[in-house]
């Protein structure tokens, strides 16, 4: 082995033990001051109203309930929007390349213009348009101001990129001889896009829609202006309620809760909550991915 790889191998190696050291460093912190109160009854109570004692029930229920939606509303618009981009656009349209252009200046917009978005176009154009065709009679908006269904529908926005260029990559990916095969048989496109490319690419896409959902489910800044709130100790029971939410709730016991050091154990316990909910995303993107494959290798 010659000096220069030698000096490649040690910087590949000492960036590789920064990382660990940040990575294990940042676990030790939250897990040595958060575990202690972790508990049954944090899990399943609601906050106190000086946040420094209670649960995050509600938090946990809003982060489940708003993850949950923005996958319903952004997995099927951004996988079918792959399909479109690798199967029927023609590679070389102006309409292709606009549109692939729009996906990676999207992934590069800061979170907060998102939440700029949501609130002036979902919230308030989208609700107010809803609150004056069939609630004209109202007193107070209806869907016309913050809630839980467009700060979900903010994140799905949010993560569109994120499953587009997966799937898209995914698709790609798989054999034109097993397209060529079906057509073949006497297929359909449809049918060969249903029972042949997507099944193929199912590992991929299932990867990065897991990845897309772990990623919204973290993020704080789209939500700011759209529906979380700083206390609300119930769950929301409708698509129109506010909700809160763990990011955000943590940022509130840092700098909002009226007495920072009595809620500090509050604090990283919640931290500790919301990091344990992001390593299950993560590793469930590991577990489907390689059930994924070894259902296309069968």
């Amino acid at each position: 082995m010659n000096v220069g790889d030698r000096a490649l191998r040690f910087v590949s190696g000492l960036a590789l033990l920064v990382v660990l050291v940040a990575i294990f460093a940042i676990l030790g912190i939250v897990v040595v001051y958060g575990a202690g109160a972790l508990s049954w009854q944090m899990l399943v109570d609601a906050p106190s109203s000086d946040l420094a004692g209670g649960g995050v029930m509600p938090a946990i229920y809003g982060t489940a309930a708003c993850t949950m939606l923005m996958t319903l509303a952004g997995v099927p618009v951004g996988v079918a929007t792959a399909v479109y981009l690798a199967e029927y656009a023609p590679q070389r349209s102006w309409f292709a390349t606009a549109v692939r252009a729009a996906v990676r200046s999207l992934a590069g917009v800061p979170s907060i213009v998102f939440g700029l978005f949501g609130l002036g176009f979902f919230a308030l154009f989208v609700g107010g348009r809803i609150d004056g065709m069939f609630y004209s009679d109202a007193t107070s908006p209806v869907f016309g101001r913050p809630a839980i269904l467009w700060s979900s529908l903010t994140l799905a926005v949010l993560t569109l990129p994120v499953v587009i260029v997966t799937t898209e990559e995914a698709i790609r990916r798989v054999p034109r001889e097993h397209r060529e095969a079906s057509y073949a048989l006497g297929a359909t496109k449809l049918t060969t896009i249903a029972r042949v490319v997507l099944p193929h690419a199912r590992a991929g896409i299932l990867t990065g829609v897991v990845l897309a959902v772990s990623r919204g489910a973290g993020e704080v800044a789209p939500i700011l202006f759209t529906g979380v709130a700083n206390y609300l100790p119930r769950v929301p029971t409708d698509v129109r309620d506010g909700f809160m939410h763990l990011g955000y709730h943590v940022y509130v016991l840092a700098t909002q809760a009226p007495d920072v050091d009595r809620a500090r154990p509050m604090l990283f316990g919640t931290v500790l909550v919301l990091l344990v909910l992001t390593l299950v995303l993560d590793a469930a993107a590991l577990v489907l991915r390689a059930r994924a494959q070894r259902g296309t290798r069968v």
